[in-house]
């Protein structure tokens, strides 16, 4: 589940530092006076925006990889590694997809997608899954993980949060237009001041946080697609049930932090609003009812 909380983390930071370090070289502030340039602000908001969240996903799976300590199987060692890559391999022929890579880290039960293209991405389980499930389970879950990488969930939400990105820039900058202007509403302007660097610093901060509401509430409508994705290319609903069922018992292992949106893990509690993943009992409960 963490492959998404990381992208997002990772992004937001990417967009705070650019604008951060595109303001101090005078790209993208307001013209001096009292006029706002809204056309060369929002094309600024645009490139900050989208740059932050294309390079996020342009470094998912490196950053997968180095986050969690997996280990792409590059030469099956025992027979279970030979089952793993045999099972991607038929469900990534099943989904239309390119082979991904296969990768086993050290952890508690959670499995993770992540890769900026289809044809080229990375499906990674943890020991902890692969002892606590049987195989029909395991199965299951890893069809979740490739209905993730056939819907191009990634690319999905980087164009989200490139579009909620250019948002939190836009409208940190009017605030901190206006904010300026009442401070400085007896001077002549020559341009942003300290009271403007400072509100649209804290406003990209909370700005940012709220648009990962929105974020989030699209993860969780993509765990429902891949939930039925799974079942699918299994052709049965019955395994994810069993595969969620099973989860709903244990704790989930934790991921990176950027990659909390890529597992299979549970959602709910009093953050549910921030939450990657709905409820298990929220997706089992939709699987048994599309029987």
């Amino acid at each position: 589940m963490k492959r998404i909380v990381l992208f997002i983390a990772t992004n937001l930071a990417v967009m705070v530092v650019l604008s951060i370090v595109l303001s101090l070289l005078g790209i993208g502030r307001p013209g001096s006076g009292s006029t706002l340039q809204l056309g060369s602000l929002l094309a600024f908001s645009l490139v900050v925006g989208f740059t932050g969240a294309i390079f996020s996903l342009l470094i998912s799976k490196p950053m997968a990889k180095w986050s969690t300590g997996a280990r792409v199987i590059a030469n099956p060692s025992n027979s279970t590694e030979l089952w793993l890559v045999n099972t991607v391999r038929a469900l990534a022929e099943r989904a239309g997809i390119g082979m991904p890579e296969v990768a086993v880290y050290e952890g508690e039960a959670n499995a993770f997608a992540t890769g900026a293209f289809k044809n080229s991405a990375l499906v990674a389980v943890s020991t902890g899954l692969l002892e606590s499930m049987n195989r029909d389970e395991v199965e299951a879950v890893l069809g979740h993980e490739v209905a993730h990488i056939a819907n191009g969930d990634m690319v999905t939400m980087t164009l989200i949060q490139g579009v909620t990105n250019t948002f939190v820039v836009f409208l940190a900058r009017i605030v901190g237009f206006f904010v300026d202007s009442m401070l400085n509403k007896n001077e002549e302007r020559r341009g942003p001041g300290i009271g403007y660097m400072i509100t649209v610093f804290v406003c990209e901060i909370v700005f940012g946080l709220l648009a990962s509401l929105i974020v989030a509430w699209f993860s969780r409508r993509r765990e429902f697609r891949a939930d039925a994705g799974s079942a699918r290319l299994l052709g049965s609903t019955v395994p994810m049930q069993h595969a969620l069922a099973r989860l709903n018992g244990m704790e989930p292992g934790a991921l990176p932090q950027s990659f909390a949106a890529s597992g299979i893990t549970n959602g709910g509690g009093w953050g549910a609003l921030f939450s990657t993943h709905p409820p298990f009992e929220q997706r089992i409960a939709a699987l048994r009812a599309v029987q």
